[in-house]
């Protein structure tokens, strides 16, 4: 055009308004007329896909933090099996259900020790250690006791009432005596009897009731004399017993077959009871007290529970009885208190050691020992080595002529250690380490683990890409056979596998392959669907690539980043499925896993639950760290992401 000649530009603008502009040659400008326009050399760095991929993984930081405890436990499951110098490969019965310790006893939180509440203890010996526990490990000021009353019998309660009753279904009068003795009246006896009126539970009255004194006379006939008769008086007796029988007309002489005799009446449609705090009979004769002794009682928990015979001798404190007895009212003391599990176990003990053990000790000068002397001559040389602590007593076996001796031992030179030993996570059933046992366990899971993992994830794989890539009556008849492959459960495979070939690590890795390649088989599938149409892939083709360079070089390498948080998750799912068969009794034989330990430990998740908490918490971990390190893959390896921030 002209230099000066105006030409009309037709545009619409933002308002969809039709507008009109004049513009001239003159209008416009050069700007960059005397400069050269040329490429310019890239001032960052160049990269690959991998440094690429790493980078982007690292900016995910749940990621990274699932990579690091990832790593962390699986060299853990390499190093701590080997280092750990404790043996988990046999039990160590005297050293079973240590508790977790890291701390110093006594500190209130992993440091060894167990609290025990509500333990019952005997009523007279409750100032002290309950039994079967060691004094000397229960932590100092924690031994707290408390009193309850109870109405039932109890080996731990004392004293209370004897419950002596008669139900509505009762026919006749009720009848409790003593066992029958000889009584020589030429002593004197003092018979004492408590008794209560109190109201019980049951909602039983007060009956009326006989007390006697029964004998054989002369011609062995049973005579009986009244004490008290048709009474519901409550109150205590106290009677001089000689005196009685002797204003009985009786002469001052021994009779057999004497019992003090309670009987409550009988009342038709009611049930009645009285109760019995005690009933003593005291004599001049101190011989005879001891027996008597045995015969009354004082603490009627205890006469309750007497049995009638004991390992076929006839209990003396038994008190016969044609209607029920039972308690009412009794003490029995609980106690709470925190008890040092390493102490207990690893202290001073008493036990038997042999000639030959102790001359180990000797040889080892450790200690010296003269048997022809006995205990007197033991001698400890080296304080820090010597097990023994103090010889009680000794002994000759003459069959065989060889000598024992009874001593005071810390427990843990004995077992050979140089200190008491201390376990981070405690000891199982067993006394096998539990840090030792899971990581051994965890290192055979993640192994089992990886290899199926490794299995599934190439034939899924490869499996997958054929199916979605070809489609068709190929992918038809694939997809067909997945479907009744997935139709079986995976635990009939495994239990099959396991019934056949036995609870080895092989046959696991078999029965997970065998189905576990169909999760990866499917989602590969998927994405081959989602990619083979794509312009890239067209263009491909066009250009001559053939289906192998088309699969592994174009469609697998957009699917890996869906794919790879998929295959991740294979091994958690295998570790799993392991400690499911495991729970069926049908785990790994001869081999630790986690699994095992859990099936193992599952009875002990109330009185020992840190046995199934540590176990389950590395589960956990590997789960969780397992779920965000795929997530970072995903991301890391999306080829659609490259480059981006």
């Amino acid at each position: 055009m002209e230099e000066n000649k105006k030409e009309l530009f037709e545009y619409i603008d933002s308002n969809n308004n039709d507008q009109q502009v004049e513009i001239s040659k003159t209008d416009f400008e050069i700007v960059n007329k005397d400069e050269r326009i040329h490429d310019v050399k890239f001032e960052s760095k160049p990269t690959t896909f991998l440094k690429d991929a790493f980078k982007r993984f690292c900016k995910n930081k749940s990621s990274v933090a699932g990579g690091i405890i990832l790593g962390i436990l699986i060299l853990g499951a390499i190093i701590l099996p080997e280092a750990l110098p404790s043996d988990i490969d046999n039990p160590h019965l005297s050293e079973q259900f240590l508790e977790p310790k890291l701390f110093p006893a006594g500190t209130g939180f992993w440091d060894g020790t167990k609290k025990y509440e509500n333990f019952q203890i005997a009523y007279d010996t409750k100032n002290e250690t309950p039994g079967g526990f060691s004094k000397e490990a229960v932590i100092d000021g924690s031994l707290e006791l408390k009193e309850t009353k109870i109405n039932t019998v109890n080996d731990y309660a004392f004293g209370g009432y004897v419950n002596f009753y008669s139900s509505v279904s009762s026919t006749s009068s009720s009848v409790l005596n003593s066992y029958p003795t000889t009584l020589n009246f030429s002593n004197d006896y003092q018979l004492n009897i408590e008794m209560g009126n109190q109201t019980t539970a049951n909602s039983y009255v007060l009956g009326n009731y006989n007390i006697s004194f029964t004998y054989l006379d002369d011609d062995n006939v049973q005579q009986t004399l009244i004490i008290r008769e048709d009474s519901k008086y409550f109150s205590d007796l106290s009677l001089n017993l000689t005196d009685f029988v002797i204003d009985a007309g009786l002469e001052e002489k021994a009779y057999s077959n004497c019992s003090i005799v309670f009987t409550l009446d009988y009342e038709e449609g009611i049930a009645t009871q009285i109760l019995i705090k005690s009933c003593t009979l005291t004599s001049s004769n101190e011989e005879e007290q001891s027996t008597l002794n045995e015969i009354f009682f004082d603490d009627a928990n205890k006469m309750v529970r007497t049995t009638r015979s004991t390992n076929g001798k006839e209990n003396l404190g038994y008190w016969n009885c044609t209607g029920n007895k039972g308690v009412f009212d009794s003490t029995l003391v609980r106690c709470n208190f925190v008890y040092d599990t390493y102490l207990a176990k690893f202290g001073h003990t008493n036990v038997v050691i042999g000639q030959t053990e102790l001359n180990t000790y000797i040889q080892n000068g450790w200690m010296s020992y003269d048997f022809s002397k006995g205990p007197e001559s033991f001698v400890i040389l080296n304080e820090d080595k010597c097990p023994v602590t103090k010889v009680i007593s000794q002994t000759l076996d003459t069959r065989l002529g060889v000598y024992s001796v009874t001593a005071e031992v810390l427990k843990y030179r004995q077992l050979g250690y140089d200190s008491m030993p201390v376990y981070l996570l405690g000891t199982d059933r067993y006394g096998k380490d539990l840090l030792h046992s899971i990581f051994a366990g965890l290192r055979t899971s993640l192994l089992l683990g990886i290899g199926t993992a490794a299995v599934c994830i190439t034939f899924g794989i490869i499996w997958g890409s054929i199916s979605g890539y070809f489609g068709g009556n190929i992918d038809i008849v694939m997809e067909r056979f997945t479907d009744i492959l997935s139709g079986i459960p995976w635990i009939v495979v495994m239990t099959l596998c396991i019934l056949h070939l036995g609870n080895n690590f092989g046959t696991f890795v078999l029965a997970l392959c065998l189905t576990g390649w169909i999760g990866v088989s499917s989602l590969t599938r998927s994405q081959f669907y989602r990619f083979k149409g794509r312009e890239y892939v067209l263009a491909a083709r066009t250009l001559g690539a053939n289906d192998f360079r088309l699969i592994f070089k174009h469609i697998l390498p957009n699917s890996i980043g869906t794919l790879v948080t998929s295959c991740v998750l294979i091994i958690p799912s295998v570790i799993f499925n392991e400690a499911t068969i495991s729970y069926l009794n049908l785990g790994l034989q001869g081999l630790p896993s986690l699994g095992v330990t859990l099936s193992e430990n599952q009875m002990y998740i109330n009185s020992y639950p840190y046995l199934i908490i540590w176990p389950s918490v590395i589960v956990a971990l590997m789960m969780i760290s397992f779920n965000l390190f795929g997530n970072g893959l995903r991301d890391a390896f999306n080829p659609s992401l490259k480059g981006s921030e």
